[in-house]
């Protein structure tokens, strides 16, 4: 009985096919020991520029700007939850902050989240958030992609989103419809 050889395409189709096998195994397991961290500060924080000497160049003096003043207005919260787990630990607070100049931003903060692929913040209108795989929860509103797993992060909200159709806050897989972590957005 012959056997019969391999050819070089053969081994060039299996290399190909492993690579392929090999990066899709990577994306879909490597937020699972990889963490990034995120740390944005509060929005419409105004610093003080530091002073700098002056050198003298001519005998005629030029008018000193004032420094920017802090917004008259405090940031104001509208509403506010403590995250809990869901398929997968998370921790931290949602904050949803009316800025001074009145536009609105869902902040994160002291978050943590187990790492995944392709998670994504969502407003949803239950709470609480079943934690059921698979199927969307309907009516949510994307905000984005999660800045990172861990750390104090801003998310903006359109002026003509309507927050109280909204009762949570949802980190949530959207390749496999997977929440992995929730909080409760309580007026205040």
């Amino acid at each position: 009985m012959r056997r019969k050889n391999s050819s070089p395409w053969q081994y060039f189709g299996m290399v190909i096919i492993l690579g392929v096998v090999a990066a899709a195994g990577w994306w879909f397991f490597s937020p699972a020991f990889i963490n990034k961290e995120v740390n944005e500060p509060l929005p419409n924080v105004v610093i003080e520029p530091s002073p700098v000497p002056a050198i003298a160049t001519s005998p005629v003096e030029q008018p000193v700007e004032p420094p920017p003043q802090p917004a008259t207005e405090p940031d104001k919260i509208l509403s506010r939850g403590s995250f809990y787990n869901l398929r997968y630990k998370g921790g931290g607070e949602a904050v949803v902050y009316q800025l001074a100049d009145g536009s609105r931003i869902l902040r994160l903060q002291d978050f943590s989240v187990d790492n995944g692929p392709d998670l994504f913040v969502y407003l949803v209108p239950v709470d609480p958030v079943p934690s059921t795989s698979g199927t969307e929860i309907a009516g949510f509103y994307n905000l984005g992609v999660l800045k990172g797993n861990i750390g104090d992060q801003n998310y903006e909200i359109p002026a003509d989103l309507d927050l109280s159709q909204f009762k949570s806050v949802v980190i949530c897989c959207r390749a496999f419809a997977v929440p992995f972590s929730a909080a409760p957005l309580v007026m205040q």
